[in-house]
């Protein structure tokens, strides 16, 4: 087991926020990042993905030809997909018993999850294809296009490096002045769209490298957090209503299309926290290691995570909302999360001589 790094402590920060936020109206899902950010954890989840891809690329350098990579990679495409079908249908289940269960039809139109029980044979096929997604259950689809382009990521960066961020942005910029996105089931988009968000993904794989840009970066680290700052301060003012954004310019803070104001606020984030792990895990050892057991494991955590987090919305709908209560529910889903990590872990380790 690999020692707590900043990548896996920051993606394990983003799994917590996502389980919190995933529970509406419970009492601390209002100090997670989204209510004080422009941007939120799923910025930070897709940029860590393309960092964590700039690893595993050198890992592979070395070697003749990229092979051994491409099917590293779309093996992990394919442990994606499975784990969004199967989450999926977990959560179909998990929807239609409490319905029966508790004698609440509301329940079937949650989520989004409606036209699985009103037109299964279809929902089915749209599952399987990626089409159909429940709401909190949809950012996996993207993870699996992103991980499936990333062998061609790989490649463009390994022949022209200085081409793939100029290809990204364009096809970035081309999406968001047209508009373009990916087909939904029955009806609409893509919640993420993997045109834009790949910018993201495609933006944390170049500043992970520690040439060109991403050595550029290291090297100005110091004047571009004194420049987030204001950056920051003003996507919090946004966030918080203290400033209102200008008529007809909503597409600048859109989330589907990932508008270039959230994109800029998240870059603003990163550039202000990077390397503020190492004074977390000086003052608190204990929360930097389970943050770090979180994003070593994160594909295990994200799920149960997801699950957990449709479980505390079914709890809300039965019961009265406390703070104390919530508080509860928020410390025993976290702590099923670092179970759920904790087992994934012991399950890859080698077994005694």
């Amino acid at each position: 087991m690999r020692e707590p790094n900043e990548i896996d402590f920051w993606r394990g920060f983003a799994l917590a926020m996502i389980f919190v936020s995933h529970i509406p109206k419970i009492y601390f899902e209002s100090f997670t990042l989204r209510h004080y950010s422009l941007s939120d954890s799923a910025e930070l989840f897709v940029f860590l993905a393309g960092w964590g891809l700039q690893y595993l690329a050198d890992r592979y350098r070395g070697m003749t030809g990229i092979g051994p990579l491409v099917g590293r990679l779309y093996g992990r495409a394919l442990t994606l997909y499975v784990a969004q079908i199967a989450v999926t249908s977990v959560a179909i289940a998990m929807l239609a018993y409490a319905s029966v269960r508790w004698a609440a039809p509301d329940i079937l139109v949650w989520n989004n999850v409606a036209p699985a029980f009103d037109d299964p044979v279809r929902a089915n096929v749209a599952i399987a294809t990626l089409t159909y997604h429940l709401n909190y259950f949809d950012i996996l689809p993207l993870y699996v296009v992103l991980m499936a382009a990333a062998p061609l990521v790989v490649v463009i960066h390994r022949a022209v490096p200085v081409l793939l961020l100029p290809l990204s942005l364009a096809i970035y910029v081309a999406a968001l002045l047209t508009q373009a996105n990916l087909p939904s089931w029955p009806a609409g988009t893509w919640y993420f769209n993997p045109l834009s968000w790949q910018l993201v993904f495609v933006l944390g794989f170049v500043l992970a490298d520690e040439r060109g840009l991403g050595a550029l970066v290291r090297r100005h680290h110091a004047i571009l957090r004194r420049l987030a700052i204001p950056v920051v301060m003003t996507g919090m003012a946004f966030a918080l209503g203290l400033v209102v954004p200008p008529d007809g310019h909503a597409y600048l803070f859109d989330k589907t299309f990932e508008g270039p104001v959230r994109l800029a606020h998240h870059l603003a984030i990163v550039a202000l926290f990077a390397g503020s792990f190492w004074i977390v895990r000086a003052a608190l050892p204990p929360v930097a290691a389970y943050f770090a057991l979180l994003g070593r494991n994160s594909l295990h955590v994200f799920c149960a995570g997801s699950l957990f987090s449709l479980g505390g919305q079914l709890w809300l709908r039965f019961n009265e909302s406390e703070p104390l209560d919530d508080g509860l529910l928020i410390v025993a889903g976290l702590a099923a999360m670092g179970a759920v990590a904790w087992l994934a872990a012991w399950r890859r380790s080698p077994a005694p001589a």
